[in-house]
């Protein structure tokens, strides 16, 4: 088993965040603006927290400002940056980024969401079954933005539902991922790849599955969520200290 401390993070950030143009203007999603503080702050003070040490950031969009922000060093962690010179999805941006990758497990985050989970019960479930990549699963009440994810009883990933009209309960993808360095190298090298759309339904089938947390949740996608944003990580905090 790996030490966890050698685990290089990717933390996927080159969305272009259209959804949010309204209130976030002129700078990238994972910049937006919380409690006075950066998206991306939170995202780095979780990893900190975790104990990890190597952070690359998959960047595209307005790139330049997150490495002004945050340069090559943050509370221990050392940033390293992976430039989309086109949108190539999130699988894309990962396979682009492998070179920087040097340790045999990946701890993938989405830039646009956290989950409050227990790194260290997600790490140890994942590397216990051998699994070639796990994702963290959260129950949330309405899976109608998200889609739904379908569970065998070991936790096998057996299916993805897409994002279907009426709110309905479910397990939903919390943007966090451990995936084997080996397997990222399946994800084409060229053109814009989907991780959610086109890569992890290929997986079904191999040693993949779903590790299911509580939260809690937060996904800043759209004004609506990320309005709510401030409050989340106000209760974060508060049950951080108590």
């Amino acid at each position: 088993m790996n030490d966890r401390s050698d685990i290089t993070a990717v933390i996927l950030a080159g969305g272009l965040g259209t959804r949010l143009r309204s209130v976030v203007k002129d700078q990238p999603k994972v910049l937006a603006g919380i409690g006075g503080h950066p998206f991306l702050k939170y995202l780095l003070d979780q990893l900190a927290s975790w104990r990890i040490r190597k952070v690359v950031l998959c960047t595209g969009y307005l790139s330049e400002q997150i490495e002004s922000r945050f340069g090559q060093d943050y509370r221990g962690l050392r940033l390293t940056y992976s430039r989309e010179p086109t949108p190539l999805g999130t699988a894309g941006a990962l396979r682009l980024a492998l070179p920087l990758i040097d340790s045999d497990t990946v701890l993938v985050l989405n830039g646009d969401s956290y989950c409050a989970a227990d790194f260290d019960a997600f790490w140890r479930w994942h590397s216990l079954r051998r699994s070639l990549a796990t994702l963290l699963l959260v129950n949330n009440p309405d899976t109608q933005r998200f889609g739904s994810v379908q569970i065998a009883a070991e936790g096998q990933i057996i299916r993805f539902d897409e994002k279907k009209e009426g709110a309905k309960p479910g397990l939903i993808n919390a943007g966090l991922y451990l995936i084997k360095r080996a397997l990222l190298k399946s994800i084409p090298e060229s053109g814009s790849v989907s991780l959610e759309r086109e890569i992890f339904p290929r997986w079904i089938g191999m040693d993949f599955y779903g590790y299911q947390v509580t939260g809690p949740f937060l996904d800043i996608g759209t004004p609506e969520s990320y309005a709510s944003a401030e409050i989340f990580f106000a209760n974060i905090n508060k049950l951080q200290h108590e």
